[in-house]
């Protein structure tokens, strides 16, 4: 078994793993951007047997549209994270199994709807968490097994920060005035807005976030205990954003990075003053969210949507693995990661067991 970083070692880059096992070659995931639309470089990959996407977003998925340069493989989703990412996939992960004669294992993440972790060739093989999360109080995350090897996304180094901390923070700027949320409609966008709103804070949100929380509740996705009877209240008790609104109260609109989107109508309308703008995730190079913080138009408050420190210890106490790719973390956060968990067998952009 051998693996290989395409793209997502030592930086905060696409997500492409190329992982070889049992004469079958696999990609996993095959993303673009976030910062500066970066794309895999699938130069001298050869042809691949499938690839494994772990969820929707444009950094797991955004490359795809390559595939012809590897041999056109099959592409294996969840139905979720297909409809929501507009790819089309040949089939889930069941199918992925009986397709290249693999014992292929998932579960939820915590990370985004229809989003999972993958284990691929049993206790003996290599456990892909993509990226996930423990907190969401929307998306759930179901136990690791075991694993010889593990790629584990690491995109936050050593923060060991919480939600809870940043819910405190959201809310005290909310009290203080009209507060606009860039944000991803199929992750943290929902879960602030349900939290905001179940803290009294007036929400609105953008027509694609009513969307996406319509096609959840509609298709009866698999969700925390009780999150589609609450996201079924946020929709019937809040009012839509639209671009002619006067700012008010919390509004939640896509896209995250405001490059396109209700989003980045509102940043080219709005005063500077007139409303606070907090971006809550990566903040790309080259974006309106990143030209507006520079210019102190906006501020950025991390919602966390990726493992604390403390999570990235439970994951490796629970898989036990011989050797363990950190993922997705730039340099010099990696190294703030390595010092705090010295101990741990990490490798490099690629690894190899027998």
């Amino acid at each position: 078994m051998r693996l290989t970083a395409i793209s997502g070692y030592g930086q905060k880059g696409p997500a492409c793993f190329l992982l070889e096992i049992a004469g079958r070659r696999l990609l996993l995931d095959c993303g673009k951007g976030p910062d500066d639309d970066r794309e895999p470089d699938l130069v001298g990959v050869g042809t691949v047997d499938a690839v494994l996407v772990s969820h929707s977003h444009r950094d797991h998925t955004g490359a795809l549209y390559r595939l012809g340069d590897i041999g056109s493989p099959p592409v294996f989703a969840t139905g979720l994270a297909a409809r929501l990412a507009d790819i089309r996939a040949v089939g889930d992960f069941d199918d992925a199994a009986r397709h290249l004669g693999l014992e292929i294992a998932t579960g939820r993440c915590g990370h985004a709807p229809g989003a999972v972790w993958m284990r691929i060739g049993g206790a003996e093989g290599l456990l892909y968490t993509g990226d996930f999360s423990l907190e969401s109080n929307l998306y759930p995350a179901e136990p690791w097994p075991r694993a010889r090897a593990l790629v584990a996304d690491a995109s936050y180094g050593a923060w060991d920060g919480t939600v809870q901390q940043a819910l405190a923070e959201l809310t005290a700027l909310a009290a203080a005035g009209p507060l606009l949320l860039p944000a991803p409609a199929a992750g943290r966008g929902l879960e602030m807005a349900l939290l905001l709103w179940e803290a009294g804070h007036r929400v609105r949100l953008c027509p694609v976030h009513r969307a996406v929380a319509a096609m959840l509740i509609e298709g009866g996705a698999e969700l925390a205990p009780g999150a589609l009877e609450r996201l079924a209240s946020l929709l019937e008790q809040t009012e839509t954003l639209y671009a002619d609104d006067e700012p008010d109260g919390v509004m939640i609109a896509a896209k995250a990075d405001a490059s396109g989107g209700l989003a980045a109508q509102l940043l080219a309308t709005w005063r500077t003053g007139e409303v606070k703008i907090v971006f809550t995730g990566h903040v790309s190079r080259g974006t309106p969210a990143a030209l507006a913080v520079a210019g102190g138009r906006a501020s950025v408050l991390r919602w966390n949507v990726h493992p604390r420190l403390s999570d990235i210890r439970a994951l490796l106490d629970a898989v036990e693995p011989e050797v363990v790719m950190p993922a997705f973390v730039p340099a010099e956060q990696l190294r703030a990661l390595h010092a705090a968990l010295p101990a741990i067998p990490w490798t490099e952009g690629a690894l190899q067991l027998a």
